[in-house]
């Protein structure tokens, strides 16, 4: 599992009945809206009464669906993810070997999000500015934990069957989500920009930094 792991389980507690159709097809009708909101009025101007406002409802139905404004913005980062993980895993798993599947990681995440620019905006705003109680950052470093080991162990894979040199595997796990992220975040505030251009350029970046090569080579760098 790739992004899917650094989300929380759908899974109720015990005793609470899952949500019927329709309370889910409001719920994700909800957060549509929210992420519209977000998008055009960013973090500090989105209420619960403006995101209700766009979809046409009561605030008192958004209350009805979420406890209140950072569960709403929770269930938004994670059906973002989700929608990810839909999309990407299929496409790793096509792929047969380590560096194909490396390629096909950044590239289809930038094939994804070319079409969800709003659901991008709005997991910016939200991982850039949702607290805890305590006022430490909800999404910060520590979030990205299960998709660093995800791409750990695809290093580790490459590197046992010879396709990868021998490289420390978080750095290079870390470096990776770094420079994607940066590459939305280019494109987010630079729309014109070549996304897809961009991931091929960051594809080959990493093949190069990852495969293995003539023994000479590493001893010589």
């Amino acid at each position: 599992m790739y992004y899917f792991l650094a989300m929380r389980s759908e899974k109720k507690p015990d005793g609470q009945k899952q949500p019927s159709f329709i309370e889910e097809a409001r719920r994700t009708q909800i957060i549509e809206s929210a992420i519209e909101t977000f998008m055009e009025l960013g973090y500090a101007n989105t209420s619960l009464a403006r995101i209700a406002e766009r979809a046409g409802i009561s605030k008192g139905v958004i209350s009805y669906h979420f406890a209140g404004k950072t569960e709403l913005m929770e269930q938004i980062v994670e059906q973002v993810y989700l929608g990810i993980v839909a999309f990407v895993v299929p496409l790793k798993e096509k792929e047969t070997t380590a560096a194909g599947e490396l390629r096909a990681d950044i590239r289809a995440v930038a094939a994804y999000m070319r079409n969800h620019r709003s659901h991008l905006l709005a997991l910016g705003e939200i991982r850039n500015n949702l607290r805890t109680p305590d006022r430490r950052p909800r999404y910060g470093v520590a979030f990205n934990e299960p998709i660093y080991q995800a791409r750990e162990a695809l290093f580790r894979r490459g590197q046992e069957n010879g396709e990868f040199r021998s490289f420390d595997c978080r750095v290079m796990a870390v470096s990776v989500q770094a420079a994607v992220d940066q590459m939305f975040a280019y494109w987010v505030t630079n729309p014109e920009h070549d996304l897809e251009a961009h991931a091929d350029e960051l594809a080959d970046l990493f093949e190069h930094a990852t495969r293995a090569g003539h023994p000479e080579e590493t001893a010589n760098r």
